[in-house]
């Protein structure tokens, strides 16, 4: 299987957000379309895709910065391809786009509901941070 890894277009947010339903990262206080249009192409952010033959996306990773520490979000393969490698080769994607950046660190979060991932990153040498991490809404939301 050949596979490119790019940064999305614009035109890729429909499959890009069908793929992060059907990997159960969606979630009903974030809409994914504003994520998607937010980072994408942004000045400290991107969305990078893996294309199949054809050009149809089966993964994507939403990678940014704050100066300091780069984050990865909506990892997602395609269930039917999970296992094959194409999760580790999208983070090590983020990670290049990150280093290309002179960034350092890169950190993730991983919901208390999807903790089945957890043997993913650590098989990528990624480790459990002991952090507090608090959050506030500023636009409204509750």
């Amino acid at each position: 299987m050949t596979l490119k890894i790019e940064p999305a277009r614009a035109a890729d947010e429909e499959a890009v957000i069908a793929l992060w339903q059907v990997c159960g990262l969606t979630v009903p206080y974030n809409d994914p379309a504003t994520d998607f249009r937010f980072a994408r192409g942004g000045a400290n952010s991107d969305v990078l895709v893996v294309r199949r033959e054809g050009g149809r996306v089966c993964a994507s990773a939403m990678v940014g910065h704050d100066g300091h520490r780069g984050w990865i979000y909506y990892l997602a393969v395609d269930p039917d391809l999970q296992r094959q490698g194409i999760g580790a080769d999208i983070v090590a994607a983020a990670e290049a786009w990150l280093k290309a950046r002179g960034v350092p660190k890169v950190q993730l979060l991983v919901r208390e509901t999807n903790t089945a991932v957890v043997a993913f990153y650590e098989k990528l040498g990624f480790e459990v941070a002991p952090r507090v991490v608090m959050s506030k809404w500023i636009d409204g939301r509750k």
